[in-house]
């Protein structure tokens, strides 16, 4: 398993999957979303596993409504918005290869295991 957490250190449920992986001596790679964010080809593979782009943004967020995403009917630029706004994300994406999770899943994580 190659476990992957983006997510942001005050976020509550970013703090409860990183303990559940510790909890089961699981490694994985935490990405601080204040410091670095998530790339083009990372986006692509969460977005292809989650669905569609609107279910990684968060619509509760500061960002959302600061940037006006509700206005903006093209999820191409979404997407562009996001890779520069990495705040916009809901929190945690959990990544293993090419499954993803957004918040928090642990009755999916099991399957990985």
């Amino acid at each position: 398993m190659n476990i992957q957490i983006f997510g942001i250190k005050k976020c509550f449920d970013t703090k409860k999957a990183e303990r559940y992986f510790k909890e089961r001596k699981i490694k994985y790679q935490f990405i601080d979303l204040t410091v670095k964010g998530i790339s083009k080809r990372e986006l692509e593979s969460i977005r292809l596993s989650v669905g569609n782009i609107n279910n990684i943004i968060d619509d509760k967020s500061k960002e959302y409504k600061k940037l006006n995403i509700e206005h903006i009917r093209s999820n191409q630029m979404r997407e562009e918005i996001l890779l520069n706004n990495p705040l916009l994300s809901k929190t945690p994406i959990v990544r293993n290869g090419k499954n993803a999770t957004i918040g928090y899943e642990p009755d999916v994580w099991k399957t990985w295991e």
